[in-house]
């Protein structure tokens, strides 16, 4: 049975292997503020989810990533649904999360009940990439 636990300092070699996008600061300020998950299987651990607050009050997955060999088992999912529950519980209403247009995970999302809601293009040098689409999710 997978358990979904808040991040701790413990994680950080873990984390660092999956997300190479935070740095050592803001992984801190994950585990003190209770802004990511690890997801545990059989003692092991195989993904992570971690967010913040869009202007200061909407929560906003920046990272969902689950191990390649657990993909498609229903891991997503449930950190997905666990981060949602603990936004309801703490009196939000939406949800946001985002992923560039070239990439599948928008499909995961709509199946989770998220809609499109914009999105952002980059097209500054040294920084391009395809356009990053939000999506949303009252909860």
């Amino acid at each position: 049975m997978a358990e979904i636990r808040y991040v701790q300092m413990k994680d950080k070699q873990f984390w660092y292997e999956l997300d190479k996008h935070l740095s050592v600061q803001e992984f801190a300020h994950k585990v003190r503020d209770k802004q990511g998950y690890v997801l545990i299987e059989n003692k092991q651990r195989i993904g992570l989810l971690r967010y913040n607050l869009f202007w200061d009050n909407i929560p906003f997955c920046t990272m969902l990533y689950v191990k390649p060999q657990f993909q498609r088992k229903s891991y997503g999912r449930k950190l997905m649904e666990q981060w949602e529950s603990d936004m309801k519980s703490q009196g939000h209403a939406m949800v946001l999360t985002s992923t560039r247009v070239d990439e599948d995970a928008q499909h995961f999302y709509r199946k989770l009940g998220y809609k499109d809601c914009g999105g952002l293009t980059i097209d500054i040098s040294g920084y391009e990439q395809p356009m990053e689409m939000f999506l949303l999710k009252v909860i």
